[in-house]
């Protein structure tokens, strides 16, 4: 992205707002009550936003720790999973005197408004998921130590990336199905530009075209259980040899393949097979339970802060992705006879 090479200043900021530097420095330290009136101080927010001004590197380095809070920025919060990456984040972060302040991007994904009426001088660093990620431009989150979760590590934004193991688990339901007999497959993937979900397309086709006499279809849905009913119940309808399992991108689309699957008079595992992605609550609620990948999300949370740590620390990050675990249900099977 290409920046201006004069970073805006506290005079530029000044001059926008129509005030002196001191307010300026009142208002983004937010010590301006009963000094400034608030629409002087919003004019002065204002102002900094415009400008994309926040203090210079070598004295945010220098002051490093006073404010001691970080931004985790995450898709819509529409399942537990970052609760619990939150949850380990703010357990580490505490540890070390940090506070954890957690910001849902709106929709999932797109532009986000500034949680911080001071253009980020109450930050010290950003730990945000590859869903959220164009979240991090209109927050200019991407211009402070940024940690990205669930994201390329060749071309992340960040100073460091934090994975999970996402390619072996994707190996694993695909060794599981191949090994009871499946070969005609059907995968419901995410409908959303986003590269893990790019990785589970990526590894599901390559691990199947490995076996002979194998066949994958692929549905896209948005993650919702309406959306993936509607995909999966036209992917059945259509013609050609019925799938005998179905490979969800996560659990949400799981249970919206369960739904489908009930209304085409069809049994799990019976006629069809199903797995999920992420191991939610949601994974033993539905009857049968459902196969899928348990992903810890409070470690990936927990690990996410630490590598935030050693980048304001000067450290380097551990490396390694985290380990995921296929955990075995009721809902799979060998295929049954066509």
């Amino acid at each position: 992205m290409a920046r201006s090479s004069t970073r805006p200043t506290s005079r530029d900021v000044a001059q926008a707002a129509g005030v002196s530097q001191a307010a300026v420095s009142l208002v983004l330290g937010d010590k301006w009550r009963g000094r400034v009136s608030e629409t002087t101080a919003e004019r002065v927010r204002e102002a900094a936003r415009d400008l994309g001004y926040r203090p210079n590197l070598a004295a945010r380095n220098l002051r490093l720790g006073r404010t001691r809070t970080v931004l985790l920025v995450v898709p819509a919060l529409t399942t537990e999973f970052f609760a619990g990456v939150y949850t380990g984040a703010a357990r580490i972060a505490a540890q070390h005197g940090f506070g954890v302040v957690l910001y849902p991007s709106p929709e999932g994904i797109g532009p986000a408004r500034d949680p911080f009426a001071s253009a980020q001088a109450a930050l010290d660093g950003v730990i945000a998921s590859s869903m959220a990620a164009d979240a991090l431009t209109a927050i200019r989150g991407d211009q402070l130590p940024l940690v990205m979760l669930d994201s390329d590590p060749e071309g992340s934004l960040g100073a460091a990336t934090v994975n999970l193991d996402i390619a072996d688990g994707v190996r694993q339901v695909t060794e599981h199905l191949l090994g009871l007999g499946h070969r005609h497959i059907l995968h419901l993937a995410a409908d959303v530009p986003s590269w893990t979900f790019e990785v589970r397309a990526r590894e599901l086709a390559a691990h199947i075209a490995a076996v002979p006499g194998t066949e994958i279809r692929t549905a896209r849905a948005p993650i919702s259980i309406e959306g993936a009913r509607t995909a999966t119940e036209t992917a059945l309808t259509t013609p050609g040899p019925r799938p005998t399992a179905i490979v969800c991108d996560d659990d949400k689309l799981a249970a919206g393949a369960y739904k489908a699957l009930r209304r085409l008079g069809l049994r799990i595992p019976d006629d069809v097979s199903v797995t999920g992605l992420d191991d939610l609550a949601l994974a033993t609620a539905i009857d049968p339970e459902l196969t899928t990948v348990r992903l810890d999300a409070e470690l990936f949370g927990e690990r996410g802060m630490q590598a935030l740590l050693a980048v304001l620390e000067g450290r380097e990050p551990e490396n390694g992705d985290i380990p995921v675990e296929l955990v075995v249900r009721a809902s799979t099977a060998p295929p049954g006879r066509p």
